[in-house]
């Protein structure tokens, strides 16, 4: 996998059915220098039927509107869709919203510097961050620094199997079964990690091609991985392309 130098902006749509609350979080967006409006919705069913004409990045959904809800349209996305943000006025749907896999969730009336760091890590998780530079003194580590809930672990890439978001948090997996969970995000993990070596096949879940031992196909035209230290990965109908050409297939 590789990616550009310099993040292109993200392609945001919104969706909410009080016409106030969609020029408030129109206008901030707009505001925003590295984000692409492009689409403002009265409706989840809208945005739904937009998805197939469009490329879009990142959903900013109220929870609660008529017909399809948010949580209802985000049930209804593919595995490679868009990353979903949840607007609401309560409090409360903040844990559900982050069950279903959500990146974030913003409280109205929507604030700019929240909604902007939301923003961020949509943008971190659908992979538009720019690779971080890696610090250059002439010293090459063989191990890269993890921080972890236990404290700082040095983990080998190579003894890396995969890494998978259950909604809240990211575990990391080694060959060895260790199972650690990590502070920082999925693309924080993956930009640690070798280009040669790993590859996202799921919004949810990065893995070492390494160390794939049968592919799984699903009725959806993805996969389910099975890995040689243990544990299951699920493989996207978008990256499932991928790995078949990387196999030769």
């Amino acid at each position: 996998m590789t990616e550009s130098e310099s993040p292109r902006a993200p392609r945001v749509a919104l969706a909410d059915d009080e016409l106030i609350a969609r020029k408030r979080a129109t206008r901030l967006l707009e505001a925003m220098a590295e984000v692409t409006v492009v689409g403002v919705f009265a409706s989840a069913d809208e945005v739904l039927a937009k998805l197939g004409e469009q490329v879009i990045d990142v959903l900013l959904l109220d929870i609660q509107m008529p017909g399809l809800s948010g949580l209802d349209a985000h049930a209804l996305l593919p595995d490679d869709g868009p990353e979903v943000i949840f607007a609401t006025a309560h409090p409360e749907h903040a844990v559900e919203a982050f069950e279903l896999g959500a990146v974030d969730y913003v409280l109205k009336p929507i604030e700019a510097g929240r909604l902007g760091k939301a923003i961020e890590r949509a943008r971190s998780r659908c992979g538009l961050a720019s690779r971080r530079q890696e610090a250059s003194d002439g010293v090459r580590l063989d191990r890269i620094a993890v921080s972890t809930r236990d404290g700082i672990v040095l983990v080998d890439p190579v003894e890396v199997s995969h890494a998978v978001f259950d909604g809240s948090l990211v575990t990391l997996h080694t060959l060895g079964g260790a199972a650690h969970l990590v502070d920082g995000t999925l693309q924080d993990l993956q930009n640690r990690l070798p280009d040669d070596r790993f590859e996202r096949v799921h919004r949810r879940a990065l893995v070492n091609l390494r160390e794939v031992a049968l592919l799984k196909p699903t009725e959806t035209g993805g996969y389910v991985a099975e890995i040689n230290a243990g544990g299951q990965v699920p493989v996207s109908r978008q990256s499932a392309r991928k790995l078949r050409r990387w196999l030769g297939l």
